[in-house]
């Protein structure tokens, strides 16, 4: 029965365990059988047959229960990040600290934030006469900036929930080098792009950063490295 080291036999070991799982099991089923399926199908059922205005009221009540908790987490998670403010002016050049974003950050933010901390991360990047322009009117241009090289960069920025459509991408290059005579196009999508989507900008030479450039971005890299392997789009 015991091993020379005092220990239980491993067989003996092993049936016990077994004995104690099957134990363990059947009381559990009994528990389901003859206390919880009775309250859900007899007392829940009927307290819900009973008074039907009550329930809609409690379940409403839960529902706003947990949307109030999960955007006191949001908040929580939040609390040290602050917004740069919406501007239509130049971008400060001289940033004190270099800005980094989480992409939880980037997602929480509103569409006029989020184009907000891309013009930062541009000036971050060293790029110059960096203003955010985005809004009515704009022709399609968010960001408009000058590159290292002295190129004209103009920038989209999307905060959609899916994946960037090629009609967006289309109109985008409609105005980009027309209208405002970038020198590169760059049409950010915070979650990506459709696969037709980014074969019209290779097509016509846009650069689409999806996701994982823009976490690469966000992170500190600069834009040109982020975007620079095909892969991390």
């Amino acid at each position: 029965m015991f091993d020379d080291d005092g220990s239980l036999d491993p067989f003996l070991k092993g049936l016990l365990y077994l004995v104690l799982a099957a134990a363990t099991a059947k009381t559990l089923w009994d528990w389901l059988t003859t206390t919880v399926l009775p309250w859900i199908t007899v007392d829940l059922w009927g307290a819900i047959t009973a008074s039907p205005w009550w329930t809609v009221l409690i379940a409403l009540g839960v529902l706003a229960g947990v949307g109030l908790l999960t955007w006191a987490l949001r908040a929580l998670l939040a609390d040290h990040y602050q917004p740069p403010a919406r501007t239509h002016t130049a971008v400060q050049d001289d940033v004190d600290d270099v800005p980094t974003y989480t992409m939880w950050q980037l997602s929480g933010m509103s569409g006029a934030e989020f184009e907000n901390a891309c013009a930062q991360l541009l000036v971050r990047d060293g790029f110059t006469d960096v203003r955010v322009v985005g809004g009515a009117g704009d022709l399609g241009a968010d960001v408009l900036a000058t590159g290292p090289g002295g190129e004209r960069v103009v920038v989209q920025c999307k905060r959609y929930a899916r994946p960037v459509a090629s009609g967006a991408v289309q109109q985008f290059n409609g105005t980009a080098r027309p209208e405002h005579g970038a020198d590169r196009a760059v049409i950010i999508g915070l979650s990506g792009f459709t696969v037709p989507a980014l074969e019209f900008a290779a097509r016509h030479e846009l650069t689409a950063m999806g996701r994982g450039a823009l976490k690469r971005w966000a992170h500190g890299q600069h834009l040109y490295d982020a975007v620079r392997t095909p892969a991390s789009l």
